[in-house]
């Protein structure tokens, strides 16, 4: 059981204050446990039935679910089963049960982390704060970048919410169509973009080897933007690859 002598402040403790939803039947255990997160910079929410817990899960959007296997109303085992679909935050099992099973039914289960309740507050502690950075790294990988607003390249000046093209300061008419496809190359200058690509970014279909629209577009975006079609250095047809936008031949 977790022992109030080894309630001591610890160093490194989080800037930011994650929220834990604790579901505990036990008050003394459920008190003892969110008072020693609580002093190291986390937010615990007490739940002591079984039965509630996910709606609560779903109203109050905790970072992490702390769950005991034995509760009323919902034993956690399968509270973790139906939290799994619906959260992604990790969900770390708080027991006295020292049972392999149930360890591995756990994890099975969708569970990050199988704790008992004899482990040492620092402890349990150092993995749940483990679980918060292995989620904030995980976030960081995930989550794309915010698309680009506006792009310029040299005296070519690109602004994608008000779709408006500008070089040497004129503004340059363009369809619906013609724009998307200078985004497209904009947004990828430098690389080289196939046919097949852009197929299927702007014409929401596979390139069937045989269309040539795409290279009549290409000849009249490089028309409207003075490249000169015959020997193009501005967009480039690259042989058997796709098209290439320069960047440095704006300047």
């Amino acid at each position: 059981m977790l022992a109030a002598r080894a309630f001591a402040p610890l160093p490194g403790c989080h800037a930011t204050m994650p929220r834990v939803l604790f579901v505990e039947d036990d008050p003394e255990i459920g008190q003892l446990i969110s008072s020693w997160l609580g002093r190291h910079d986390m937010e615990v929410l007490l739940e002591t039935r079984g039965d509630r817990a996910l709606a609560r899960v779903e109203a109050e959007q905790p970072d992490l679910v702390l769950l005991d296997i034995m509760l009323p109303g919902q034993d956690g085992l399968s509270l973790c089963r139906d939290l799994r679909p619906r959260f992604a935050g990790p969900i770390v099992m708080l027991t006295s049960l020292d049972s392999d099973m149930n360890q591995i039914l756990s994890l099975e289960l969708g569970a990050n982390d199988y704790i008992l309740k004899t482990t040492p507050p620092s402890v349990l502690l150092a993995r749940l704060r483990v679980q918060f950075r292995q989620q904030g790294q995980a976030s960081q990988t995930t989550q794309p970048s915010p698309p680009p607003q506006r792009l310029q390249f040299g005296r070519l000046q690109i602004d994608g919410p008000a779709r408006d093209v500008r070089l040497d300061g004129s503004s340059i008419p363009l369809s619906t169509a013609d724009f998307d496809l200078l985004w497209e190359l904009a947004c990828h200058a430098g690389h080289i973009l196939g046919r097949e690509a852009l197929f299927r970014s702007l014409r929401g279909r596979d390139y069937d080897g045989q269309d040539r629209s795409m290279d009549v577009a290409i000849s009249r975006l490089r028309r409207k933007l003075g490249d000169d079609t015959s020997n193009p250095t501005r967009i480039k047809t690259v042989r058997q690859k796709g098209y290439l936008l320069v960047t440095h031949a704006w300047e």
